[in-house]
């Protein structure tokens, strides 16, 4: 396609170079946006991995650590650690006492109802928190908190801290707290490791974890009876492992979340019943804190009045059950609020994008299928030996060039039109050229050769005006940077044997391959653009007829108003223009024109921008074909919803899956990750290799196709996603002129040009 010619623009003061660079300087609104939208979805993918434990996260666990550096007294002691003057000091819980603690929630479903439990057989429990888990589930929190119930931290990533550095160590336990003071209001002195239970799993790479906890004023919370729960023995042995002996007291072990808690349920009211029946209380850490400073005071003869559970106070909470807990400050409230939030715009937005990539993942590979199996039928269709358009067709017609300083380009265009096979005229549309193309083309001394001068109006104007000039029924329209082979216009024009046909589509070959950059639009051409022709040729909804090389009735454009200056793919707008007057609209599959395609990535950019753009303009201008009915609403019904769902929201959305891929890669599962991409990737090539040998290509440009995946399509994506941006806000696209090489140059008949 060759959409380069440029509109008349007002003459407007010349700009100093300063203001040139000063206004080349500054971003583009637009741009901005796009790249404040990909920020925005990469920090919420990696907020949400870091939630789910795939980002960041470390969960080895040492067990054969030595514990030489940590005192007997700790190792021996009980399983309130604390630090008093940088002295570690333990508590143990009273005798004929029981601190029910849960580890790893809040978990939606089995931390309600462990809750219940707790409030039917009012007792309290003590939760150890994880950060995480209370940034997806404020609610159960917030429960737990007004319950009565006492909270501790638990990490925010339920990450083994001995092997952390002290940055981590004190990342974790803010953000726990964070998330803490946004559900509830509240902040805690209580502390849990994950991967720990007992005082003597305490070893020299955790043993100054602790400490560091300590001077910040924690008490790490240890265990001397484990439910082992998680193991999910039965209810019986559940029961049995938690009671402890003799009398004493015990800090026991529960789990409510990070598995299947039924057993869990289960025994815990026959477990809380039969401690009951025992003679035993029920606290919490405060509370059983409380209780054994109380006995201690006493056995040590002291003033300080006994604390017993239930009449104690604390200077910042009523409920002494809740001594642990602390008001959160204003500051600390909003940031907790403002960390839900991020939160919550991740819990909706990644599910939901995967959701909505999942369907567009289904959606090409349907693509893919559909392609093959309609392209296959085209191809046997078309190439019977019985198969005919109708009486062939021999009349002379007339070829439309429009050219805009095309001096590179012209010569071997009119050369490759003078070896045509068919009888034809030419006429060249000079649209107002500045570099001699007209004279050019006249000095080339050719036969029926017309050239046509106008001021510049730009490319719909010139076709119009060669159509106007035409002297034959069929007219044939192709770029001043395109070549045909001799037996071209021959094989394009025989579809108007059929009188249903209005318009003919030809096969455009991209003819400086021999650059990466055109090897890789010459793998887009041949598969993206000539198998999708195909299929939309069988489903008769042609949704464009390439700029390069198309053939069209004479009555048939003149009928629908002439080439279109609405939008930017006057080639799109007329093509759907004659679906909607009834007309048919084909693919000649061997009609072949050869194009010289963008040489730079600038270039390239700048062409299917406007393309994009251009085609979304004639799709937005065609809106109402949808409720067209009979023939001519074909394709409303068919073209246009595959146009839109194949060539606008799958691409805009297909980023995202690479993005998602890249994450998964670095993040989840390398490997099969991978191999999900490579599993995609030869579905490409078996379709490329399909449409390859379909126009009879040779397959070496296929090792160009990971690369292009890699990098070409990336480009495409971002080229849909910016023209998406521009339309959204309201941005116009101006016409601007490619620069050409002239390299491609007139096929030796039957060779083409590879």
């Amino acid at each position: 396609m060759n959409r380069n010619q440029v509109r008349p623009q007002r003459r407007h003061a010349t700009p100093s170079r300063i203001e040139r660079v000063r206004r080349q300087a500054v971003p583009k609104p637009r741009v901005i946006i796009a790249l404040l939208l990909l920020l925005g979805l990469v920090s919420v993918m990696l907020l949400d991995g870091y939630l789910r434990a795939e980002v960041g996260n470390d969960q080895r666990v040492r067990s054969d650590a030595s514990a030489s550096k940590v005192p007997d007294s700790v190792l021996d002691g009980g399983p309130f650690l604390s630090f008093q003057g940088g002295t570690a000091r333990t508590r143990s819980v009273p005798d004929k006492t029981i601190v029910l603690t849960f580890d790893d929630g809040p978990d939606p479903e089995w931390t309600q109802k462990v809750l219940d439990i707790l409030d039917d057989n009012d007792v309290p429990g003590t939760f150890f928190l994880v950060g995480s888990m209370i940034s997806r589930y404020p609610d159960v929190v917030r429960r737990m908190v007004d319950d009565g119930n006492e909270v501790g931290v638990h990490t925010f990533t339920h990450v083994d801290l001995s092997y952390q550095s002290a940055a981590r160590v004190t990342r974790e336990i803010a953000q726990t707290q964070l998330a803490l003071a946004g559900a509830a209001g509240i902040t805690t002195t209580l502390f849990r490791a994950p991967y720990s239970s007992t005082n003597d799993a305490i070893d020299n790479y955790s043993w100054p974890v602790y400490k560091k906890l300590g001077a910040m004023g924690y008490t790490s919370v240890f265990i001397d009876t484990d439910s082992e729960d998680w193991q999910q023995p039965g209810v019986s042995k559940i029961i049995k492992w938690a009671t402890p002996k003799s009398g004493k007291g015990a800090s026991v072990l529960f789990h409510d979340a990070g598995g299947n808690r039924a057993q869990t349920l289960e025994a815990l009211p026959q477990y809380i019943k039969k401690m009951k029946s025992k003679g035993y209380t029920f606290t919490t850490v405060s509370g059983a804190q409380q209780q054994a400073q109380g006995q201690q005071a006493q056995e040590q003869q002291t003033q300080a009045p006994q604390v017993t559970p239930g009449t104690a106070g604390s200077t910042r909470q009523s409920n002494p059950e809740q001594a642990a807990h602390r008001t959160a400050d204003t500051a600390t409230l909003w940031e907790g609020r403002a960390l839900l939030g991020a939160v919550a715009v991740a819990e909706w937005t990644v599910p939901g994008l995967a959701a909505v990539l999942a369907v567009v993942g289904v959606a090409v590979l349907g693509r893919f299928a559909m392609m093959l199996v309609l392209a296959r039928r085209h191809y046997r269709q078309r190439n019977r030996r019985r198969f005919s358009w109708g009486p062939s067709v021999t009349e002379p017609v007339s070829v439309i060039v429009p050219a805009y300083n095309e001096k590179e380009c012209i010569a071997n265009t009119l050369n490759s039109l003078a070896a045509s096979t068919h009888p034809i005229e030419i006429v060249v549309v000079d649209d107002g050229s500045t570099d001699g193309t007209a004279e050019i083309a006249e000095s080339l001394g050719l036969p029926n050769v017309r050239v046509i001068r106008q001021p510049n109006a730009g490319k719909p104007a010139a076709l119009n005006n060669g159509v106007r000039h035409a002297r034959y029924d069929i007219v044939v329209m192709m770029d001043g940077d395109t070549v045909f082979e001799p037996d071209t216009v021959q094989r394009l024009v025989q579809p108007f044997g059929d009188p249903e046909v209005g318009a003919v589509a030809g096969n455009a070959k991209v003819g400086n391959r021999t650059t990466m950059i055109g090897a890789w639009q010459h793998i887009e051409y041949v598969m993206g653009f000539n198998l999708d022709r195909r299929m939309y040729d069988l489903l008769r909804c042609m949704p464009t007829i390439p700029g390069a090389i198309g053939a069209f009735r004479r009555d048939a454009v003149l009928g629908v108003g002439g080439m279109s200056e609405d939008t930017l793919a006057e080639d799109t707008d007329i093509t759907i223009a004659l679906h909607r007057a009834g007309w048919r609209v084909v693919y000649a599959e061997h009609a072949r024109a050869w194009t010289e395609a963008p040489a730079s990535l600038g270039q390239l950019w700048r062409q299917r921008y406007r393309w994009s753009y251009g085609t979304m303009q004639a799709l937005w201008k065609h809106r109402k074909s949808v409720t067209d009915r009979g023939p001519s609403g074909r394709f409303g019904r068919v073209g246009m919803p595959l146009v839109v769902l194949f060539q606008i929201v799958t691409p805009v959305f297909a980023p995202l899956i690479d993005v998602f891929t890249v994450y998964a890669m670095i993040f989840v599962d390398f490997k099969a990750s991978l191999l999900a991409w490579l599993a995609v990737l030869l579905v490409q090539l078996v379709c490329a290799g399909y449409a390859f040998r379909l126009d009879r290509e040779r397959y070496r440009y296929l090792l160009m196709l990971p690369l292009q995946q890699i990098a070409y399509r990336q480009l495409m994506y971002l080229v849909l996603i910016h023209s998406c941006v521009t339309a959204a806000t309201g941005g116009r696209l101006r016409w601007q002129k490619l620069k050409r090489t002239g390299e491609v140059g007139t096929p030796a008949p039957g060779t083409g040009a590879r």
